[in-house]
């Protein structure tokens, strides 16, 4: 049999705990051709990301360790290879794609000069020749205006830019194997189709090898070869991806095929009060230019946005990354200043200061899009998730305040012995839920949920979806509901606005504007769902 590009070899993968080792991945063996492309799919925790980040001996050592097995690439071992040879192949020949933009960008530099450091280093390009190679892969990467960003960085972005702009810097090096760990997790269906077919493409042009990280099977089955399901750090089945969809052999399989959103909203009362009423919201920002960073135009990010919400209903907000969605969530929990009137409860928020929001805040909370940025890695689970109420119910006791965390974590799937640990000992899915837990543990009117689910699996996001219903049922709980995601939206949402570079494009009912878009951009969105 001729030699793979990448051969993973009966690998474990354990942590040493004082003198204790516990596994997290046992026994994996995958093989990788030069062209192919391999999915690796399994619920958060399951060791996928372990087992891309020991490719290339990214874990530190120790606490990880590696009781058996090898990483063989081109035949040779990384596993034992020295720390120079592992310079050469990083970047170079293996390139990867981290889950988290936000962590893996630096905040201090610019977009333009974080990507030439990329062609700087590993193929010695000099600025000039740099900046039209960079321009062409933002371009191919989907970022509107690539010129105009070059110098933004990346608090500038949205979510699904930094996204963008991770991928751009991982196929700048032109590697022979590409490790992509949910690289689509945060990018709506437009650019995600863009960005498979760039993959596809590039996996041609370069004969590259890829290993994709996902929890998506709807972009399994558009890109991979073969599949590898994982559960609890074992393999359960391998097979060719046409085979394994057809007729999966392990009930985990199966579960994972089952586990797509379906269902309907919650049944409203037609007869409750208005709880959100929103007229006309508008944000803008202002440009600033000169030696001393004079305003000289404003940018328009959001236009004229209307709805009303009521008790137990729920908004979904979909529309390309940079439409103004975040935006608009942000403009309703006055965290940024908007034009326009926001009526919660009958009080005019829209001209309170902050003083005046205060009492408010507990009654509206917010689930932010990146968990890794939103969850403070100083404190562990206990203290995040209790943080409202030391705030809003200073008078519980300790004791008290425990007994509800521990309510909590149960609520959203999280075990509570896990409590005393830190966001970064968790998986990306797992820091999603502390972040929905923190929200859910004053039992506010109305959450603003940001992308709540694009980082949790199928099986968990089934969960998460049935928790919010439930929660939605028993408590009349409002929800604005952001999201790229339009299975996701279809099962959860009532009404719907669609949004495409800040204005709105489409607004109603949902089963109406999913079954009879009027627009052609809606139509596009649904068509790649």
């Amino acid at each position: 049999m001729a030699t793979p590009l990448l051969h993973i070899d009966s690998l474990s993968i354990a942590f040493r705990q004082q003198e204790s080792l516990r596994t997290v991945v046992d026994a994996l063996s995958l093989r990788i051709e030069a062209g192919e492309t391999l999915a690796l799919v399994g619920e958060s925790g399951s060791g996928k990301s372990v087992s891309a980040l020991s490719i290339l001996r990214l874990l530190p050592t120790p606490p990880a360790v590696y009781p058996q097995g090898d990483i063989l690439f081109h035949g040779e071992s990384l596993l034992h290879a020295s720390e120079r040879t592992l310079r050469g192949v990083r970047g170079n020949k293996i390139a990867m794609i981290f889950q988290e933009p936000m962590v893996s960008l630096n905040p201090l530099h610019s977009i333009e000069k974080q990507l030439y450091e990329v062609l700087s280093l590993h193929r010695g390009m000099r600025r000039e020749a740099a900046r039209g190679e960079i321009l062409t892969c933002l371009d191919r990467v989907g970022i509107r205006n690539a010129r105009q960003r070059l110098g933004d960085f990346p608090h500038q972005l949205s979510g699904g830019e930094r996204q963008r702009v991770m991928i751009a810097m991982a196929l700048l090096t032109r590697p022979e194997l590409l490790i992509a760990d949910e690289p689509t997790t945060a990018l709506d269906v437009t650019v995600q189709a863009q960005i498979l077919s760039l993959l596809r493409e590039l996996r041609q042009e370069l004969n590259m090898g890829l290993l994709f990280i996902t929890h998506n099977l709807s972009i399994v089955k558009k890109l991979a070869d073969n599949v590898a399901v994982m559960q609890n750090g074992r393999c359960v089945e391998q097979n060719r991806t046409a085979a394994l969809f057809t007729l999966p052999a392990h009930p985990y399989t199966r579960q994972l095929l089952n586990s797509e959103p379906a269902g309907e909203p919650v049944p409203l009362d037609p007869q409750a009060s208005p709880l959100l009423q929103v007229e006309k919201l508008a944000v803008s920002f202002p440009l600033r230019k000169g030696l001393f960073r004079r305003v000289t135009d404003q940018k328009q990010v959001v236009e004229s946005v209307d709805f009303t919400l009521r008790p137990g209903e729920t908004l979904g907000l979909v529309g390309e990354s940079g439409s103004g969605k975040s935006t608009t969530g942000l403009a309703l929990l006055r965290l940024i200043a908007s034009q326009g009137r926001i009526i919660f409860d009958g009080k005019p928020l829209h001209e309170w200061n902050r003083k005046q929001m205060l009492p408010v805040r507990h009654r509206i909370q917010v689930v932010f899009q990146d968990p890794n940025s939103a969850l403070n890695p100083r404190l562990n689970v206990q203290q995040i998730i209790e943080e409202g109420l030391l705030v809003h119910q200073p008078a519980l006791s300790s004791d008290a305040r425990e007994q509800e965390v521990i309510r909590v974590m149960q609520e959203v799937g999280l075990d509570p012995e896990t409590r005393r640990r830190f966001p970064g000992q968790f998986s990306g899915g797992q820091r999603q839920r502390i972040a929905i837990a923190r929200a859910l543990i004053l039992k506010p009117q109305l959450i603003i949920l940001d992308e709540p689910t694009s980082s949790l699996d199928r099986t968990v996001q089934a969960q998460i979806l049935a928790l919010l219903k439930s929660l939605q049922q028993t408590h009349r709980l409002a929800y604005i509901f952001i999201s790229h995601d339009l299975q996701v939206v279809r099962s959860l949402c009532h009404q719907v606005i669609v949004l495409k570079q800040g204005k709105v494009v489409e607004q109603g009912e949902c089963r109406r504007v999913f079954s009879d878009p009027q627009q052609e951009y809606t139509r596009q969105l649904l068509a790649l769902r």
